[in-house]
């Protein structure tokens, strides 16, 4: 499954570097110029990761975004780019709870090595999902099944019954016995 990935970034040329390096990796890319765009996308749209630059002009930047993120769907992932003198910013922003990191220049190696580890995580929880909603069917179906033979068992403890009545009764001769009986066991 192919990750959407929307990428917030003030400065055009990074804008673009990342779009180009994400879609020829096979990513699907949207690119938002700040933060108040970014945030439009994610009134409209689902993404499975951000990137995002901390630092953009506006009302809106990494750290809110990151915020605005998390309150649509705390599964998004958020990889927030910092300058060097603001690492203790991306910590904090990790903190709120962005998945990681990266310091400008971005080493793509790095991204997607960490892109990787996203949608690996995201493959875990699928299949652990899978196994989980399995499970739920399999101890349904298993629930249902012992209900049916526990009713059946019922059903024939109530024709054995029967037929061990018909058996002793000293009333019938032994041919009535054994035609009675045969008719119990044939209902």
């Amino acid at each position: 499954m192919t990750m959407s990935i929307l990428v917030a970034d003030d400065d055009p040329v990074i804008r673009r570097l990342f779009e180009k390096r994400l879609q020829d990796a096979g990513y699907t890319v949207k690119v938002a110029v700040d933060g108040i765009e970014a945030a439009g996308y994610l009134d409209r749209s689902h993404f499975d990761v951000i990137i995002t630059d901390l630092v953009m002009p506006g009302d809106i930047g990494g750290i809110e975004l990151l915020q605005i993120a998390k309150e649509r769907d705390v599964l998004t992932e958020v990889i927030v780019i910092t300058a060097h003198s603001s690492i203790d910013t991306a910590v904090a922003a990790m903190k709120k709870g962005a998945s990681d990191y990266l310091e400008k220049p971005v080493n793509f190696d790095e991204l997607f090595f960490r892109l990787d580890k996203i949608a690996q995580l995201r493959s875990l929880v699928r299949n652990a999902d899978d196994l989980r909603n399995a499970m739920d069917v399999t101890e349904s179906s298993a629930a249902q099944t012992i209900q049916d033979l526990e009713i059946a068992a019922a059903g024939f403890q109530l024709k054995l019954d029967r037929i061990d009545d018909i058996l002793r009764k000293s009333s019938l001769s032994d041919y009535e016995r054994i035609d009675k009986a045969l008719q119990v066991i044939n209902e």
